[in-house]
């Protein structure tokens, strides 16, 4: 399985800081069983970020394509809008658990509004954009994901 880190943080992408969010997703990809076929650091951009998901999804065929950043209410916060203008299919129960598991660590949790959906062959989720947020995220959400990869890739569930 290939996967695609999109970090999504304007300050980050002006060299503001280290993006420590791509490393907790790559590492999370790791664990998943998957290779990283490259990673994106970019500003907080609907365009640029639907460009980018299309391209790890469509060009570079990567089954999971991961982000991380602009999932809040603030204003530059696009991720969702980008990744819903870019999914053929939403996967509602990958954010409601990640929202879920969310809850015992702030009382915020309600305020991500990270989505995860399927584009082709590809699975995109968009996880927030704090290094901690992220590796409790994942533990909510890392055994189901080859699960779903193989899934959306037409192949037979082991069971």
């Amino acid at each position: 399985m290939r996967a695609a880190i999109v970090t999504i943080s304007t300050s980050k992408s002006a060299g503001e800081g280290e993006d420590t969010s791509g490393d907790r997703l790559a590492e999370l990809a790791g664990r998943v069983g998957a290779e990283i076929a490259g990673r994106d650091l970019i500003p907080d951009d609907r365009e640029l970020i639907e460009e980018r998901l299309r391209y790890w999804a469509d060009v570079e065929r990567c089954e999971l394509v991961l982000s991380t950043g602009g999932t809040g209410f603030a204003p530059t916060d696009v991720t969702p809008e980008a990744t819903r203008a870019v999914i053929e299919r939403e996967a509602p129960g990958i954010p409601e658990a990640m929202r879920e598991v969310s809850r015992e660590h702030t009382r915020h949790w309600m305020l991500s509004r990270g989505l995860a959906g399927i584009r082709g062959s590809s699975l995109i989720v968009n996880f927030p954009g704090s290094p901690e947020s992220i590796a409790q995220a994942g533990a909510a959400i890392e055994q189901a994901l080859p699960h779903a990869v193989e899934l959306i890739a037409g192949r037979p569930p082991r069971h």
